[in-house]
């Protein structure tokens, strides 16, 4: 395993290779200054023993000056380069995420949840950055520090030197020991402020029922809760770092000390000079921070080695849906005709098939309803002709072309797929409506409101198609939000338009007119449409040219209205229920 990571490192790292090899040959010039320094002292304070030239002391003092701060530049430019690497990484990383969940069939987003999928995205990303920058940052920096430092102060004095970094195994066991704890912790304090972020979104969305419900009380418990779980997980990190740093404080006051007191009997023998001393004072101190960072970065490092695995595994899935590698290019003209030859759809997993040998034919310009019980495969069946669910080859054609042959993104570009629920977006009307074409010019969208019934709600707005939709479009009713919707499907103007029980949330009338408003669109333009209208309202599929009746993944009828009411069965039985309904309405 550590093999296989160490080989996604060098995967990772190997387009910026030219960069690192930059940022490390810094690192060595830093840490040659960095012990180049501390000799320097050392010859200035042995020189002051025998009396000194003014003007060689502070010539000797420029030179340090003049190296430290060569030193500090030369190592903000390879932070610089190697932190660069690391944030290059983590934006091309985000971006390549991005692409392969748009990639991705929608039901594997429901199916896996969209907190697992952002938190791969966004934290384990970030763990990566961590992992590619500071991690080799600081391993390289420290494996420098000891391999140019220790020579230089077992050349002074071995036993001396020895001693001095004798305790840093025990800094180092101590920053493993805290820093575990303390990434913990911080998982925690991270997990509570998502928790309450999450009962703050929710509660904002769901504000018109705490207020209805009178769940006010209810729900500030309910935050202070969340809330004294992130002030519990904050306290207990600072409470830990506040440990932590004095120990490691502690540790290295104690090795100069120790460096000290042995340091003078070495003094007063001979054996050691005042500068060697200074020198060695100087070295320690300068292996601290490589120490005391190293337990941080062997954490870092084995935590971003875990968050790159599970990014790996995130890229590492297929889509079930691709398009074909020869792709066959849509028939020309588009027309919209469809015909399903024995369709069978299974969702994985599920005991039975939702679809089970569905066979039809639309024409083009047709209007369609299919209808049926709860749970009988509609929407199944609208969601089939975009390819939103796996369709089996030689099952569905689209102007006579098998759609598994046909390019995705050609495909629905063909296929105007209009849910029940509509997303909207934080946007303003007339960009929701022109989502599919950014680029349509005002008039065309106007026309695509007329046509969805739209217009007149939109000049009751004070500002009129500039007016701001909230989050899934709060601000709307259920039935401007079906319109929005609809008429973005419109504005597109694709052959095929399914509504998928698109008119669920406006009334009989208003889908009436929202139907004629289209077929005379179609016929002023001399356009051939066909329009497939899943819905629970049979009086509206009464108005269509034919109606498919589906019943446990079937078909069971097809025909016109009036044809199927005579026949009796399904359609009948479904057609006598709503009737029946509705007079009770009216009698209550």
């Amino acid at each position: 395993m550590g093999a296989i990571r160490l080989d996604l490192i060098g995967r990772y790292l190997r387009p910026h290779r030219k960069v690192v090899f930059q940022g490390m040959a810094a690192l060595v010039v830093v840490n040659l200054l960095s012990v180049s320094i501390p000799l320097l002292v050392r010859r200035v304070i042995d020189d002051l023993q025998d009396g000194f030239d003014l003007q060689d002391v502070l010539a000797q003092a420029a030179l340090i000056v003049a190296l430290a701060t060569v030193m500090g530049a030369v190592r903000l430019y390879s932070r610089m380069l190697v932190f660069g690497v690391g944030r290059q990484v983590e934006a091309d990383l985000k971006q390549q995420i991005f692409d392969h969940l748009l990639r991705q069939e929608p039901g594997w987003v429901q199916t896996t949840g969209s907190g697992e999928v952002i938190s791969r995205a966004t934290s384990d990303v970030e763990n990566v950055r961590r992992l590619l920058g500071f991690a080799v940052l600081s391993l390289t920096n420290t494996v420098l520090a000891y391999a140019l430092t220790l020579p230089a102060m077992l050349a002074i004095d071995p036993w001396l030197s020895l001693a001095a970094v004798g305790l840093y195994p025990l800094m180092l066991m101590v920053v493993r020991l805290f820093g575990g704890r303390m990434m913990r912790q911080q998982r925690r304090q991270q997990e509570a402020l998502a928790s309450l972020s999450d009962l703050i979104q929710e509660d904002l969305s769901g504000i018109s029922a705490i207020k209805i419900y009178g769940q006010e009380s209810t729900e500030q418990a309910a935050f202070a809760g969340r809330n004294r779980m992130y002030r519990d997980a904050a306290l207990g990190l600072a409470r830990t770092r506040s440990t932590l740093f004095p120990l490691l404080e502690g540790i290295s006051s104690i090795s100069l000390l120790l460096l000290l007191a042995l340091g003078s009997g070495q003094l007063e023998s001979g054996r050691l000079t005042i500068g060697d001393l200074v020198a060695l004072i100087l070295f320690v101190e300068r292996l601290v921070f490589p120490t005391a960072l190293l337990g941080f970065t062997l954490n870092t490092f084995q935590t971003g080695q875990v968050s790159l695995e599970r990014v790996e595994d995130l890229l590492r899935r297929r889509p079930l849906i691709v398009s074909p590698s020869s792709p066959q290019p849509p028939s020309q003209p588009s027309r919209g005709a469809i015909e399903a030859r024995g369709l069978t759809v299974r969702y994985p997993g599920a005991p039975r098939p939702a679809l089970v040998d569905v066979s039809f034919v639309l024409h083009p310009g047709e209007l369609v309803a299919v209808v049926g019980p709860v749970g009988c495969g509609k929407t199944t069946l609208a969601r089939a002709l975009g390819r939103m669910v796996e369709v089996e080859p030689g099952q569905l054609w689209l102007d006579g072309v098998d759609i598994t042959a046909l390019d995705l993104e050609a495909l629905r570009a063909q296929v105007g797929l209009v849910p029940q629920e509509g997303y909207l977006f934080t946007a303003t009307l007339a960009d929701n409506l022109r989502y599919g074409e950014p680029e349509a010019p005002l008039e065309r969208v106007q026309a695509a409101a007329r046509q969805a019934r739209l217009e007149g709600d939109i000049k009751g707005f004070p500002d009129g198609y500039n007016t701001l939709v909230g989050e899934r479009g709060i601000t709307l009713s259920g039935g401007q939000r079906q319109r929005t919707a609809l008429g973005r499907a419109l504005l597109v103007q694709t052959p095929l338009l399914v509504l998928d029980d698109a008119l669920a949330s406006v009334d009989n009338t208003t889908a009436a007119e929202i139907l004629r408003s289209v077929r005379e669109e179609q016929s002023r333009q001399r356009q051939t449409r066909t329009i497939l209208m899943i819905s629970h309202q049979l009086s509206a599929a009464a108005a269509c040219d034919r109606v498919l009746v589906m019943e446990e993944g079937r078909l069971v009828q097809q025909g016109h209205h009036s044809e199927l009411l005579a026949q009796g069965g399904t359609y009948r039985r479904l057609w006598d229920r709503e009737q029946a309904t509705e007079q009770l309405r009216a009698a209550g």
